[in-house]
């Protein structure tokens, strides 16, 4: 069933969504009976609906409110194993039936490729369950922009050395995804998600920072209110002053919750099909080898109620799985569409679109009960609480990226740090992390605390 908080005027409730979710179904069996009227071997079609807004303030105005709604049906036309695609954000029937034959003269002028077509029917989400991914929230003008004040009010309260803003956000938006074929099979499912953030600038002497906190949800009921936003959010800033550079050392880094799915972000790349078939990953040939030490599992579960990675079925209509990326260290799977199976001889991981909610997790021997733990088993380091650039190499692992944080000594944060860049090879740091913090950040699609590695370069003044 889907989740929903007790409704009034202003909340987004799903019956609000069902004409839309009505018209992109008939769209999409249009689109199916179009392309098996013209002679089509396989078609498949999707769409993803999304509408909400968005309201921007800055030193307590109002600065933008943006309403969005937006979603076109992308048709796919088989001939054999030639294919063509085209889409449409018109959903009448002539439109499809437009769409549907551009798609058809593309696939009759396409090479075949042995290893294009739908994924296999059996693999199919026949009866997936109903995920619970759809909170009602009050998505009015009025309510959005309450919250974004409320939140940039507060900030700019908290200190005086807080001296200026570059604004709060609050965004509310809600839809539903529509995935069919010529399997017989065709799946939907509604979704929300809302935010709030906002970033403070501060100043001491000469020297200015700024840094910002966040809070995001499917349910609103889950977001942190606006005062604790806003004051995580100056406090942040207000530790980040007086930063300085560190001399050039070799040290452990701390990746900080809310960047540690950075890292396994990397390897999620490194380990899906398209890096694997053209050979362009450093973890190539690696399926059932040690990744990470014997300490570290990955659990990936796609029906966590809620999760922002939550899907029964990805985008080709597999259905998804519970299953273990990693085990004792050790790489268990590899994520694959059924394109990537077939160029690599095995079969879909239902991984068509991504990754659903990974959990990391550590054995109760290397799991430290929060951040100020993990710093005193480091001892010594730098903790990382901001990354810069995308000096990532998916082909070799060398990592390279600018960074900010706070330099640690005897267990404890001792100042603000700037201006650096850590270094080091993606297969060396995921072998050398040494333990985890219990304070996993739910904000994102992998559910991963503070990671600690044992050794870094880093690059300072």
């Amino acid at each position: 069933m889907l989740a929903t908080t007790k409704t009034s005027a202003n909340l987004t409730a799903p019956e609000q969504l069902q004409p839309d979710l009505d018209r992109a179904l008939q769209a999409l069996d249009e689109a199916l009976a179009q392309a098996k009227k013209r002679g089509a071997s396989a078609a498949e079609c999707a769409l993803a609906h999304s509408r909400g807004l968005s309201v921007s303030t800055r030193l307590n105005e109002v600065e933008t409110v943006e309403f969005n709604q937006d979603g076109s049906l992308g048709i796919t036309v088989y001939r054999g194993q030639s294919k063509g695609s085209a889409s449409t954000s018109d959903l009448s029937p002539e439109a499809v039936a437009i769409a549907v034959e551009k798609a058809d003269a593309i696939a009759r002028f396409t090479e075949a490729d042995s290893c294009a077509g739908l994924a296999d029917k059996e693999l199919m989400a026949f009866g997936y369950p109903e995920p619970e991914l759809f909170y009602a929230a009050d998505q009015s003008p009025g309510y959005a922009t309450e919250q974004a004040l409320a939140c940039e009010a507060v900030m700019l309260s908290v200190d005086d050395r807080i001296v200026n803003s570059d604004g709060a956000h609050y965004s509310s938006h809600c839809g539903f995804r529509v995935y069919g074929n010529s399997h017989g099979f065709i799946g939907h499912y509604m979704s929300s998600r809302q935010s709030l953030s906002c970033m403070p600038i501060a100043k001491e002497g000469e020297k200015m920072e700024r840094d910002y906190a966040y809070t995001m949800a499917r349910n609103p009921a889950l977001l942190s209110s606006p005062e604790a936003v806003a004051r995580e959010a100056a406090a942040t800033t207000l530790a980040r002053l007086g930063a300085r550079s560190i001399p050039t050392c070799s040290a452990p880094v701390i990746f900080h919750s809310d960047l540690a799915h950075h890292l396994f972000g990397s390897f999620a790349g490194a380990i899906s099909g398209g890096s694997l078939y053209r050979k362009s990953s450093f973890l190539l040939d690696h399926l059932g080898q040690p990744i990470f030490p014997d300490w570290l599992d990955i659990h990936e579960d796609p029906l966590i109620p809620g999760g922002l990675a939550s899907s029964p079925f990805d985008h080709e209509g597999v259905v998804t799985q519970a299953r273990d990326i990693v085990q004792n260290g050790v790489l268990e799977t590899y994520l694959l569409t059924s394109y990537a199976a077939r160029k690599l001889g095995m079969q879909t991981t239902g991984h068509a679109g991504g990754i659903h909610n990974w959990r990391v997790q550590p054995k109760a021997s290397h799991l430290d009960a929060d951040l100020s733990a993990l710093c005193k088993r480091m001892g010594r380091g730098l903790l990382v609480t901001e990354l810069m650039g995308q000096g990532v190499n998916m082909v070799t692992g060398d990592y390279s990226r600018g960074a900010a944080g706070f330099w640690v000594e005897n267990g404890e944060i001792q100042f603000p740090v700037s201006e650096v860049t850590i270094a080091g090879n993606l297969k060396q740091m995921f072998q050398q992390m040494v333990a985890m913090a219990d304070d996993v950040d739910p904000r994102h699609g992998v559910l991963s605390g503070s990671v600690l590695v044992e050794n870094m370069k880093i690059a300072g003044a």
